[in-house]
């Protein structure tokens, strides 16, 4: 009986099962092939031909994806910690150098989107879809603000709304037992004439705050944090967090860039590793797979 494999296009723990469930059975067909003797009756050809399906079950059980076992880091939230496109570059999310921080057990899935509040991320089902696909023991980074907080934008939401919003991702992620995490909003590069940080977010900030504390849910403050690398940078230096490029810098701005709300790569890793040391200090269970260098 001859048995086919997959083609070389099947990789990883599926291809590896096939394999070896085909190997096996072409052993155990040898039984079937062998003449009937007083060693290899009919009543022995059931028994392999039973011992097959029981092997094919087994082989499957002891094989688990790793899929199947990773912890799904779910972000969302807005511009500042979105994937990019290309033509975006070099602007950067903190999401994007914040995946590449963790063991190969954790798989993060970047689901922010730029200029969502959580109005827009709702009424876009863009919750909804995080919802479908979540799962027990995964984390949900939930970072909104900046565009909740401008009251001149369509997407934006009053302070009750913004509480109200903040509370339905944290009760809809726990009904799934995964584990939600608040974030504030990163901060805006905005000195003033003195030199000294102008606090961008304050209001909306705070909301995140009181909300961390009334529904015990663990708070990274990264508009605090990022206030203190910026004003410890000053108003020269944290230039270099963001995207500002000179006239013919780079292909994608030909004419230059001053942005100080979206980050370069340097600045986007900087964020990142900030909000890493914060799930450290938290002593979150996800803080366990963050990769360290070997001492």
């Amino acid at each position: 009986m001859k048995r086919e494999v997959g083609s070389d296009a099947m990789g990883g723990t599926k291809g590896v099962k096939i394999m070896i469930i085909d190997q096996c059975l072409r052993a155990l067909d040898l039984f079937e092939i062998i003449p009937y003797t007083q060693h290899y009756n009919l009543e022995m050809i059931k028994k392999v031909q039973k011992f097959k399906w029981l092997l094919i079950t087994l082989v499957f059980m002891s094989f688990t994806s790793p899929a199947e076992k990773a912890i799904t880091v779910y972000l969302v939230g807005d511009s500042t910690m979105s994937q990019k496109q290309v033509k975006a570059y070099p602007e950067a999310g903190w999401g994007m150098p914040f995946a590449f921080f963790f063991k190969s057990e954790v798989r993060v899935d970047n689901r922010a989107q730029n200029g969502r509040s959580t109005k827009s991320f709702l009424n876009e089902k863009r919750w909804s879809s995080v919802m479908d696909s979540l799962k027990e023991g995964d984390y949900v980074l939930i970072q909104f603000g900046h565009n909740d907080e401008i009251q001149t934008k369509k997407n934006a939401t009053t302070e009750a709304e913004f509480r109200s919003n903040l509370l339905r991702f944290v009760k809809d992620t726990r009904s799934k037992k995964a584990n939600p995490v608040l974030i504030t909003a990163v901060a805006r590069r905005k000195f003033d004439q003195a030199g000294k940080l102008e606090d961008t977010h304050k209001v909306y900030s705070e909301i995140v705050r009181q909300v961390s504390r009334s529904a015990d849910v663990p708070l990274v403050d990264l508009d605090k944090m990022s206030q203190a690398l910026l004003t410890d940078m000053g108003p020269e230096q944290s230039k270099l967090l963001y995207n500002h490029l000179l006239p013919g810098e780079h292909p994608n701005y030909p004419n230059g860039m001053k942005d100080d709300t979206h980050f370069n790569e340097f600045g986007a890793r900087k964020m990142a590793q900030l909000v890493l040391s914060e799930i450290r200090s938290l002593k979150l269970g996800l803080a366990d797979y963050i990769v360290t260098k070997d001492k």
